[in-house]
């Protein structure tokens, strides 16, 4: 077992050494600011190159996944470090050699659905809820901008970009986005069962090369190298000059309505 940048991310190792559980670990937000992100970054650093490894488990601990990136570094000052570091990590989440798995517990918003969203497998507890509500603030999610036709299917990822609605467990599920678990059976126990049944039998060797060769044809490479520079140029030419682009995290963080001048 080990931890990282004051246990914000508490790394374990399962199933002989096999599963790397990560647990972000600052409850009950488990909010994606610049050291969870650097201490989430530096367990799949040092991971990465573990030939003996076959699954990676993300989850919240404190009943929620996480919800989403600090708003704080949304302001004009911060936001274009905090982007280059969340998307360095997209990419890196995006690009790792052997499956990802998200285990989604309770509220999964804004940029922590933009992380599961590369992961490689989800699952989720009944009572999840899962959204990108920044339009609501006057901005995007770069993430699910580039990569959410993709995961999600064109119509679902505009509905989710343009409302900010959440989206519950079930219905995500129905639209083959993740798996539900039961809800008496402890969470990780249930995902462990299915790594012993889909997982554990086949070599460390060809699960690398099949999670390489499958998002490599699928495209999503080309979404997380181009396609996310884009949106993030995006973000950062026209949001952040903007009146609204700012207006809405000053007024989130003020607890007030926002003033828009669509503009």
């Amino acid at each position: 077992m080990s931890t990282t940048m004051d246990n914000l991310v508490v790394a374990t190792r399962l199933e002989d050494g096999a599963v790397l559980d990560l647990r972000l670990n600052k409850p009950k937000a488990n909010i994606l600011d610049a050291a969870m992100m650097a201490a989430l970054a530096a367990e799949l650093t040092a991971a990465v190159s573990d030939k003996d490894l076959k699954l990676v488990v993300i989850r919240g601990t404190g009943g929620h996944f996480s919800f989403g990136a600090s708003v704080e570094e949304h302001r004009k000052a911060q936001a274009p470090g905090m982007l280059a570091g969340f998307h360095a990590l997209i990419r890196q989440l995006g690009h790792f050699p052997v499956p990802v798995a998200a285990l989604i517990e309770g509220q999964c918003l804004g940029g922590a659905f933009e992380l599961v969203l590369v992961c490689h497998v989800l699952f989720a507890t009944p009572n999840a809820q899962l959204g990108c509500p920044e339009i609501r603030l006057g901005v995007l999610p770069p993430v699910l901008a580039a990569v959410g036709a993709q995961r999600l299917g064109g119509a679902l990822a505009e509905r989710l970009l343009l409302t900010g609605a959440s989206l519950p467990a079930l219905e995500a599920q129905q639209h083959g986005l993740l798996t539900v678990l039961d809800g008496e059976t402890p969470p990780l126990a249930q995902v462990l069962a299915w790594f012993r049944k889909n997982l554990q039998p086949s070599s460390a060797f060809a699960l690398r090369q099949g999670t390489a060769a499958i998002r490599q044809g699928s495209g999503l490479f080309t979404a997380l190298d181009r396609g996310l520079a884009d949106a993030e140029a995006l973000y950062l030419r026209e949001i952040l000059a903007s009146h609204d682009g700012n207006e809405g995290i000053e007024a989130f963080l003020a607890r007030r309505p926002a003033n828009w001048v669509n503009a």
